[in-house]
């Protein structure tokens, strides 16, 4: 394996002539530069200079690993300074990969921001829900996922560092003309004969939130219909079809034939992390990325506060 610092000694004879200008320009002594170049010599296995009373004079082995000499040297100094702006957040890459509720609500005013501090990072942002994003975060698809733990459960990876963003509080969804759409709060147990309409079957944890606030309210919910689409699931419930939970961030957009009412006493929540890998190194990005988050979480619960309060 050739010695880069050597290659660089070599470069710098080449250029100047002579090991003693070399050493000038090096700020080396001449003895230190002939053992450089000894030493680069023994790890080509060839001779590279040619030494006279008038000078040195590379060989043809020498002039060729200048050529080299040269473009590795171009190629480290370009990586020096890709690592230079990445450190210091003028450059590199933050891949982003987010559930869709948490997509449309706090990522876009949080990438923003982070486009707005350091332009110069590149960003990507791609759906995925929370099992997924947590598979790409472990295979190294993505740097920063965001994801959704409950109260009740909670997974143990020490590989993953999971930063909580905000509490996502869920709301029960009413046809417009139920008989307790008229309430401002509806008790979970007001609702044990309802047909409800759950998130997608298996794991998800909208699904179990739902099902945990039931059975702690004294009864097995009856799901009549599951939807990933939460549009689709206010749909079903206009119609008719049931009852639901939907979580805050889903109901920016609200139907004109259903109605949102609060949890009576405490409410089921999703809480909404940012999940990166725990290593020696991280990028800077993810961690500007994370404080950023924090801070928009923490503005639209605010926000999202003072609307329920307001209403």
């Amino acid at each position: 394996m050739l010695d880069v610092k050597r290659l660089r000694v070599l470069r710098e004879v080449a250029a100047k002539g002579s090991f003693s200008a070399a050493a000038e320009s090096l700020a080396y002594t001449q003895s230190a530069v002939s053992q450089q170049i000894a030493a680069l010599e023994r790890e080509a296995q060839t001779r590279l200079v040619e030494r006279s009373a008038r000078g040195v004079r590379l060989t043809e082995a020498g002039r060729a690993l200048v050529r080299h000499a040269d473009v590795i040297l171009a190629r480290l100094a370009d990586a020096e300074a890709e690592l230079e702006a990445i450190a210091g957040l003028r450059g590199g890459r933050l891949r982003l990969v987010s559930f869709p509720t948490a997509g449309a609500t706090i990522m876009p005013p949080a990438i923003a921001r982070f486009r707005d501090r350091y332009p110069f990072v590149e960003l990507s942002l791609e759906p995925a829900e929370p099992p997924e994003a947590l598979e790409r975060l472990r295979s190294g698809d993505c740097d920063l996922a965001m994801t959704i733990e409950t109260t009740f459960l909670s997974e143990e990876d020490d590989a993953v560092e999971r930063i909580h963003v905000l509490d996502d509080p869920m709301y029960v969804v009413l046809p417009a003309g139920h008989e307790l759409a008229a309430k401002p709060q509806i008790r979970i147990e007001e609702l044990a004969s309802e047909p409800w309409i759950g998130g997608s079957s298996g794991g998800c944890p909208d699904t179990l939130i739902l099902q945990r606030a039931c059975n702690l309210a004294g009864f097995e919910p009856k799901i009549a219909f599951h939807s990933e689409d939460y549009l689709a699931i206010q749909g079903f419930v206009a119609a008719g079809m049931g009852v639901s939970l939907i979580p805050d961030l889903a109901l920016l957009a609200v139907r004109d034939d259903v109605v949102i009412r609060q949890v009576a006493g405490e409410p089921p929540v999703r809480i909404v992390k940012a999940a990166a890998m725990r290593e020696a190194y991280r990028s800077p990005a993810v961690d500007a990325m994370v404080a950023i988050l924090t801070d928009v979480g923490a503005e639209f619960a605010s926000e999202r506060r003072r609307l329920a309060l307001a209403s």
